[in-house]
């Protein structure tokens, strides 16, 4: 018989051909979308959405966050509350790469948000995160189509919340424009320390659950 995580790594390819052979954008129906087991852990405890992968990010590396001014950022962030990517899931609102005319990066459409929502759906359904970090407001808006939240960037940035069973951090995206115009460096490190404190708090509920469960199965009946 299959484990569970050996079913959910079954259940995550599936997922990840699916979104490959998606054709529901056509401004990006050259692009591959950035979803696979390089994304990160299948039971990873926090999940990371960004906006869409960057040209020189993850479109090039296949790899969210990487390879980029805004994926050096974010590593120096995680870094900063000793967070490993190799332990967590980081995904986008929209999975494919979103470019202007001229080859430059754009914001993706409404649209394109919606299409691509159904995915991001399943990938929170599929990890079971008890963590949310959303990197800038795109990604807070996908997750108002998925279940309703009330919460904007600017009044909920670096704030714990409760959202659909899970607590859900919103912090401002690490590229270098926001770093620049919106959010400086030293108020971004301190919105991570929101994430740590809301891992510290799965982690902490986790540990009882265990303890619990381990107490049950070695006590003695009378």
């Amino acid at each position: 018989m299959l484990d569970n995580l050996e079913r959910r790594n079954n259940r995550f390819a599936l997922l990840a051909a699916a979104a490959a052979a998606c054709r529901l954008c056509p401004a990006m129906c050259e692009r591959r979308a950035v979803l696979s087991e390089r994304n990160g852990q299948p039971d990873a405890l926090v999940m990371f959405i960004g906006e869409a992968p960057g040209r020189q990010g993850g479109d090039r590396t296949r790899v969210p966050f990487s390879g980029d001014q805004s994926g050096r950022n974010f590593q120096r962030f995680l870094d900063s509350i000793n967070l490993v990517r190799d332990f967590v899931f980081i995904t986008n609102a929209v999975l494919c790469n979103p470019r202007k005319i001229s080859g430059a990066n754009r914001k993706p459409t409404t649209q394109e948000v919606s299409n691509c929502s159904a995915f991001l759906r399943r990938q929170i359904e599929l990890i079971d995160p008890p963590v949310i970090v959303t990197l800038g407001a795109v990604s807070l808006d996908a997750l108002r189509r998925i279940e309703y939240h009330h919460l904007s960037l600017k009044e909920s940035v670096g704030q714990v919340h409760k959202w659909s069973g899970r607590l859900l951090v919103p912090v401002y995206h690490p590229s270098p424009q926001v770093l620049a115009s919106h959010r400086r460096e030293r108020e971004q490190l301190r919105d991570y320390k929101a994430i740590a404190r809301a891992l510290r708090s799965v982690t902490s509920q986790a540990e009882k659950a265990r303890m619990k469960e381990r107490l049950e199965n070695e006590s003695i009946p009378v």
